[in-house]
C-alpha cells in the first residue's frame, strides 16, 4: 500500500506522495484556435478535422476513410501553424448542447496531414506530461461535470471559457513513466468496455429494427400466416388479405381544426411518435413563433401526423390537450386511431414518404393533409383492427422491456468506465 497525501483540490482529493500538483495551464506548452479556411479549390486542399468527427462517447477520432474527411483551402503559413502532430488535443470550445456540453476532448492519432476548423482550441503538453494520461485527466473532468462551471452560454451556443478553465485548475501529475503506464492500462480496459458497449448497442439496433418490421407486417399482412391474400393495389404493400378493403384517405380520415383555448400550452409531435405538450418533454432546441398564426386546438385521443418530420416516425396519438402550429395535422376516423396510427408509421419506416417528397428542409418532407387525403390505406374489419393494435402493442411492449435492460447495461458499463479512469488518474489504484 503506497503513502497518499492531500492533494489539496476538492474533487481529486487524496494522490499518492511521489505525485505533483501543476496548474492545468503549466501542462501545455502551446494552445492554438482552429480555422475553416476556404472552399476547397482542387489543389493542395488539406483536410480539415471537425468537431463533427469526434467519437463522443470513446473521446476518440471516428473511424472515417480520409476519401471522407472534410477537404479546405488554406495558405501554407496557415497550414504550419495549425497542422496537428501526434499528441496533440483538442478541445471543443463552442457548440455543445444540454446533454452533450462543451469540452470534450481527443487526442490526435493519425498518419495524414491535417488541420482542425474553428470551434475547438488545440493543446500541445510539456514534456513532463505524457498527451494520453492528460487527456484522461479532461476527460475525468468532463465526466464529472467539472466542465460546465466555465460554460457561457450565448445565443443557444455554448462557449468554454477555455483561458479560466486552464488557469484555475490544478491536476494530478505522476512521473511521466507512471502515466504512461496508467494511459496504456486504461487505453485496454476502456477499449474493452467499450466493445462491449458496441455490441449492447447493435442488439438495441436489431430491437429497434425488429419493432418497425413487427408493425409493418401487422398493418399490411395481418395475423393470419393461413389468411387468402389478394393484389392491394397499393405498390409499397403487394398483397394484403383479401377480405381487407383499400380507402381513399379523404373518405377515411377527417381534417380537424379546432379552436384554440387561452391557456392551451404548446403541443408537439416528436419523431418518436409521442404527441404531447412541449413542457413534459424539453423546451430547448424549439423556434418559438413570434405570433401563432394557424394555429389549432389538440385535444387527448386526436390522430396527429407531422408536416414536415412525419417521415422520420412523428406520427402519433395525443396524451394532452393543448395547441399546436399549422404544420401539425390534427386528423379524426371511424376506424380504430391506432391501427391507422401504426400504418402511417410503417409508411414512414419504408421510406414510402420520403419517396413521394417534394422535401422543403434537409431530411424533411412535406406531408400535408392535401397528400395524406390522397393515400389508399389497407382497412380490415374493424374488430380486426383491435386485435393487430393489442397484438402491435403487446409486442412492443415486450420488446421495449428488453431494450430497457440494454440500456441500463449501457449505463453500468458507462458508470464502470467512468470510476475507471477517475480512480487510475487520481492514483486511488495503481497499475501493477
Amino acid at each position: 500500500m503506497r503513502q497518499m497525501k492531500n492533494s489539496g483540490i476538492e474533487w481529486v482529493g487524496d494522490i499518492p506522495d511521489s505525485w505533483k500538483i501543476e496548474r492545468m495551464k503549466s501542462c501545455i506548452i502551446s494552445r492554438e484556435g482552429g480555422a475553416w479556411g476556404d472552399e476547397e479549390t482542387g489543389y493542395n486542399d488539406t483536410i480539415c478535422l471537425r468537431i463533427a468527427d469526434f467519437d463522443y462517447d470513446r473521446f476518440v477520432f471516428k473511424d472515417t476513410a480520409i476519401s471522407e474527411l472534410t477537404k479546405r483551402h488554406y495558405g501554407k503559413n496557415t497550414i504550419l501553424k495549425l497542422k496537428l502532430i501526434k499528441g496533440d488535443i483538442l478541445i471543443e470550445k463552442s457548440g455543445g448542447g444540454e446533454k452533450t456540453p462543451v469540452g470534450r476532448t481527443v487526442i490526435f492519432d493519425k498518419e495524414y496531414l491535417a488541420v482542425f476548423a474553428n470551434f475547438m482550441d488545440r493543446l500541445r503538453c510539456r514534456e513532463f506530461v505524457y498527451p494520453k494520461f492528460m487527456q484522461y485527466i479532461f476527460v475525468t473532468f468532463y465526466k464529472n461535470q467539472y466542465t460546465r462551471n466555465y460554460i457561457k452560454q450565448t445565443t443557444g451556443i455554448q462557449n468554454l471559457d477555455l483561458s479560466l478553465m486552464l488557469n484555475k485548475e490544478h491536476v494530478p501529475v505522476p512521473p511521466v513513466e507512471e502515466q504512461k503506464r496508467i494511459a496504456g492500462f486504461l487505453d485496454k480496459k476502456c477499449g474493452e468496455i467499450d466493445g462491449l458497449i458496441a455490441d449492447i448497442k447493435t442488439q438495441v439496433q436489431t430491437l429497434e429494427q425488429y419493432k418497425r418490421s413487427v408493425i409493418t407486417e401487422a398493418v399490411t399482412k395481418g395475423l393470419n400466416p393461413s389468411a387468402e391474400m389478394k393484389d392491394s393495389g397499393i405498390q409499397w404493400i403487394g398483397f394484403m388479405p383479401t377480405h381487407w378493403k383499400t380507402i381513399r384517405g379523404k373518405y377515411l380520415l377527417k381534417y380537424l381544426q379546432k379552436p384554440v383555448r387561452k391557456d392551451d400550452g404548446v403541443i408537439t409531435c416528436f419523431r418518436d411518435g409521442e404527441v404531447t405538450l412541449r413542457s413534459k418533454r424539453r423546451e430547448e432546441g424549439f423556434t418559438m413563433a413570434e405570433k401563432e398564426i394557424g394555429y389549432q386546438g389538440v385535444e387527448i385521443g386526436d390522430l396527429v401526423v407531422h408536416g414536415m418530420d412525419g417521415f422520420a416516425g412523428a406520427i402519433g396519438i395525443s396524451d394532452s390537450r393543448g395547441k399546436a402550429s399549422p404544420v401539425l395535422n390534427v386528423l379524426d376516423t371511424e376506424q380504430n386511431k391506432k391501427y391507422i396510427m401504426y400504418y402511417l408509421r410503417s409508411m414512414a419506416y419504408s421510406d414510402v414518404f420520403m419517396a413521394m417528397s417534394t422535401g422543403i428542409r434537409v431530411r424533411s418532407c412535406d406531408l400535408r393533409w392535401n397528400k395524406l387525403a390522397e393515400l389508399f390505406y389497407p382497412v380490415p374489419p374493424k374488430e380486426e383492427q383491435e386485435d393487430i393494435v393489442s397484438f402491435i402493442d403487446n409486442k412492443l411492449k415486450q420488446t421495449d422491456d428488453v431494450i430497457e435492460q440494454k440500456q441500463s447495461q449501457i449505463e453500468t458499463l458507462e458508470s464502470y468506465k467512468k470510476s475507471l479512469i477517475y480512480e487510475y488518474v487520481t492514483g486511488k489504484k495503481e497499475v501493477v
